[in-house]
């Protein structure tokens, strides 16, 4: 008997490469360990949510999930077509389930799948349940499953449309009517995912008009890497931004979770500062007064608006599973990480890239202003920050010695030209600059690649310092 894959949980769940790992036996195995996980919390015969995403066979794998859910006696609410992540983890809470399963690769390469897992509040399980799932993945001796016809006529598995619920959230949200009537021009690139036809249903009718591009099927992502809003994926958007004169260019990624925003001139606002923007209209703009929740690797803007409008800041380690416990402990008014994905108060503890690039059209209705505008303005508050991000791949061999070089660091070390004044491991190594800025190294848990982020207050600093991070590491760039 082949021994079998030995499944390990990311910051979400878990991922893999499509028929080589990520197979139906396997896929079907991690639906096993989270019936498992629901039946020790005495959860027999609640309701699970099962989506998919758009990726190749997505549709298959979650209603292989659902048989196994529905052969452990739990009833399964499967969305009827592909369905953006926040609106699966909307769903939820709408139907009082106590979880979700969600088939996607969020923003991963299309040869890719995931297995994703939420909590009873739509949000990332903490570690410790990820942990507890896990251990629970029997051998594919262990599944137990109902072929989907019985189930389905046991009424054990009913599709439905996820889509009513979330819409209705979002208009208590967002003033959609005021973003129909204010005559921008919005082009929107959908990387090919779950986001495609959400705009247009959503502000069709008034003087704005949307346009979309990459809105269709196509599990291959052309013309950009990997459907994550990010350069140089979105070059694409941006230049068609331009070339059509739209005011501003919406991004969302494969699965919707996570959105970008690209400026008037076709210049993309990275993730820090499309956070910092949105906690500024929040505190600015809409009033509003709470908490913020932060991974460490996102902008220290942040904590200068926390200090200017008198709002504590948490910060958290890298993910999600970190995110949204923290949200739901302090309820905090927005909470993301450095990917670009964020959430917000109203809503489900759960990254929403639709909400929160509504949320930054509502920004530009209120103020008038164009993106580059809105930019200009905080930095007019919190002063000028500069982001980049590179990840290195290494031999697998290798970790120990460059984890070993990272963690002989001290504070006093010049990294770029800047000295450092403290280290914070919570997650990583983050390196605080004298003076202001920071540099962060971090390990993959499931790939050996070593990222090196900074945030900085020059941009001729951003370059040196990502490249002392992985001199320090005894790495360099590709």
């Amino acid at each position: 008997m082949l021994e079998e894959l030995v499944i390990k949980f990311g910051t979400d769940g878990w991922r893999g490469v499509i028929a080589e790992d990520y197979t139906f036996a396997n896929v079907r195995r991690c639906a096993q360990g989270f019936a498992a996980y629901l039946l020790a919390k005495g959860w027999a015969g609640q309701s699970v949510v099962v989506g998919h995403d758009k990726r190749f066979g997505s549709e298959h794998f979650a209603a292989a999930v659902a048989e196994v859910l529905a052969g452990n006696g739990l009833k399964v609410w499967l969305t009827d077509g592909p369905t953006p992540t926040p609106v699966i983890a909307f769903a939820v809470v709408e139907r009082r389930a106590k979880g979700a399963i969600n088939i996607t690769a969020s923003h991963n390469p299309p040869t890719d799948n995931g297995f994703k897992v939420r909590d009873p509040h739509g949000g990332a399980i903490d570690p410790e349940g990820l942990q507890q799932i896990e251990a629970a993945i029997p051998g594919s001796e262990g599944v137990q499953r109902l072929p989907y016809a019985a189930a389905a006529a046991q009424k054990l598995i009913e599709k439905f449309d996820a889509a009513p619920a979330y819409i209705e959230n979002l208009r208590k949200l967002v003033d959609l009517e005021a973003i129909k009537a204010a005559g921008l021009r919005v082009l929107v690139d959908a990387m090919w995912g779950n986001g495609g036809g959400w705009f247009p249903r959503l502000l069709a009718g008034g003087a704005t008009t949307v346009q979309e591009i990459h809105a269709e099927r196509n599990p291959s992502f052309p013309e950009m890497r990997r459907p994550e809003p990010i350069p140089p994926n979105v070059d694409v958007g941006l230049r068609a931004t331009v070339a059509r004169g739209a005011d501003v260019l919406l991004i969302t990624d494969g699965d919707a979770d996570r959105m970008g925003i690209g400026d008037e001139h076709g210049r993309f606002l990275n993730q820090l500062q499309v956070m910092a923007l949105l906690a500024f209209y929040l505190l600015e703009i809409r009033g509003q007064r709470g908490p913020i929740v932060k991974t460490l690797s996102t902008t220290s803007m942040l904590n200068k608006l926390g200090q200017l409008y008198d709002v504590p800041v948490y910060e958290t380690g890298v993910g999600f599973k970190y995110v949204a416990p923290k949200m739901m402990e302090t309820d905090a008014i927005l909470g993301g990480e450095e990917s670009g994905g964020y959430a917000f108060k109203g809503n489900v503890p759960e990254r929403d890239g639709i909400l929160g690039n509504l949320l930054f059209l509502d920004f530009l209705v209120r103020t008038g202003k164009k993106p580059s505008q809105l930019l200009d303005l905080l930095f007019s508050k919190v002063g000028a920050h500069y982001y980049d991000r590179v990840d290195v791949q290494f031999p697998t061999a290798q970790r120990a010695d460059v984890r070993r070089r990272v963690q002989t660091a001290q504070p006093g070390l010049a990294l770029g030209g800047l000295r450092v004044a403290t280290i914070d491991t919570t997650d990583g190594f983050k390196f605080n600059f004298e003076g202001g800025g920071w540099m962060l190294i971090r390990f993959s848990g499931t790939e050996p690649i070593i990222r090196v982020y900074c945030e900085v207050l020059q941009p001729e600093q951003v370059q040196p310092v990502l490249q002392a991070g992985l001199s320090l590491a005894g790495l360099r760039a590709a």
